[in-house]
């Protein structure tokens, strides 16, 4: 327990991918545990208007993970990550009409992979894809996406 607390790397990210392509914001903050694993939380706020094709579904979605690095290169490493990703939403009650009016809160869980680089100076990069269920709700997409090209900084 004291070793754990003693490996004190933290990181905090934007996800500049989802900036820039789908106008939404996501904000990471990722605690090691150990040089191979560690535990996270990201917040995505969508910022799109609820009509545009192309879109995340959740408006909202808050997402705690854990992440396994199986390599322990200094500047490149490869992980797999387990989240669960609290969503919520709107959903139309016709398709295409255009009505969102059935707001929908779920659970879902999910596995990415990944790349990380870590620069010498503190600069972090990290780029992952994975898929998550919903779990609880019959008014929430079956399917969570969980895609990200991350920059932040390691201190």
């Amino acid at each position: 327990l004291i070793s754990s607390y003693g490996f004190s790397q933290q990181e905090i990210k934007l996800d500049i991918a989802d900036a820039l392509i789908i106008r939404s914001l996501e904000f990471s903050y990722e605690k090691y545990l150990t040089e191979e694993s560690s535990i996270g939380v990201s917040a995505l706020f969508n910022l799109t208007k609820q009509d545009v094709g192309f879109r995340y579904n959740e408006n909202t979605m808050i997402t705690p993970y854990y992440r396994h690095y199986f390599t322990t290169n200094a500047q490149w490493n490869f992980f797999g990550e387990g989240f669960l990703g609290i969503n919520s939403g709107k959903k139309e009650t016709i398709k295409n009409s255009g009505d969102y009016d059935i707001k929908y809160t779920d659970g879902a869980l999910g596995v990415a992979i990944g790349m990380k680089y870590i620069a010498k100076g503190g600069l972090v990069i990290d780029v992952y894809g994975g898929l998550g269920r919903n779990l609880f709700g019959s008014d929430s997409p079956v399917i969570v996406p969980r895609i990200g090209l991350n920059v932040g900084w390691r201190f």
